[in-house]
């Protein structure tokens, strides 16, 4: 009977021992649980803190620019001779970063999809790409162009052309067919260039696409009207 009492005894205890084991085991796992989500959001508010900073210094320097750049200004207005220098200085840069409207010889093009239809035909090479646009804009440059827009869009150093889905972004800017595209420089370059036997557009007529190129002696292109950012470029002075 003792023995028996005993291992009734050493069962209960067992059981106790069983069960408090238990509920430690599920307040550690919950404490673990807790810190883990604490670490989280702690890491998550310091992300968030090192943007707002990247933002805040982002804006900092671009109010410096723009002080500076209006200090430039009042500065050669007030110096006699050597404002219309800087004036000049500061009009060469601007047409060079494509900051103004400018005016000249060139070329326009009128890029469309092809109108082709039918179950055998590869849709995909009847109409344009930002590929095909890419490739427009960089035999232009090669031929001397100083200026280039596509649907009003200035083509500038920054300027990217991408494929977002069916839609092409340019300067992030939804741009569709019919592409104008217009160039400015010596017009019989560009012409000869864009309209060359095996030239960029040869490819294009041979897909379907309708390419409509013309000279013109008052070519005109729109400023660049985004913003102008350099992440690795840094000024020396």
């Amino acid at each position: 009977m003792k023995n028996k009492n005993a291992y009734i005894a050493i069962g209960i205890v067992c059981v106790v021992l069983a069960a408090a084991i238990t509920i430690q085991v599920r307040t550690m796992q919950g404490e673990n649980s807790a810190v883990s989500q604490a670490f989280a959001n702690s890491e998550l508010k310091d992300s968030l803190l090192e943007w707002k900073e990247r933002s805040d210094n982002a804006e900092a320097d671009l109010e410096k620019s723009v002080k500076r750049l209006e200090e430039l200004r009042q500065t050669s207005t007030e110096n006699g001779n050597s404002s219309e220098e800087k004036q000049q200085e500061l009009k060469t840069y601007n047409q060079l970063l494509g900051l103004t409207d400018v005016t000249g010889e060139g070329i326009s093009m009128i890029v469309t999809d092809s109108v082709q239809t039918g179950t055998s035909i590869d849709m995909n090479n009847l109409i344009v790409h930002d590929s095909d646009l890419r490739s427009l804009v960089n035999e232009l440059a090669n031929a001397g162009a100083e200026a280039i827009s596509i649907n009003d869009e200035r083509i500038v150093n920054t300027t990217a052309i991408t494929c977002a889905g069916n839609v092409i972004l340019i300067n992030g800017n939804k741009v569709g067919s019919p592409f104008t595209i217009k160039a400015i420089g010596n017009q019989e370059s560009l012409y000869g260039a864009i309209t060359r036997a095996g030239g960029y557009t040869y490819g294009l007529r041979a897909r379907s696409i309708q390419v409509d190129t013309r000279k013109s002696d008052n070519v005109q292109i729109s400023k660049y009207t985004g913003a102008l950012t350099f992440k690795y470029a840094q000024n020396d002075n």
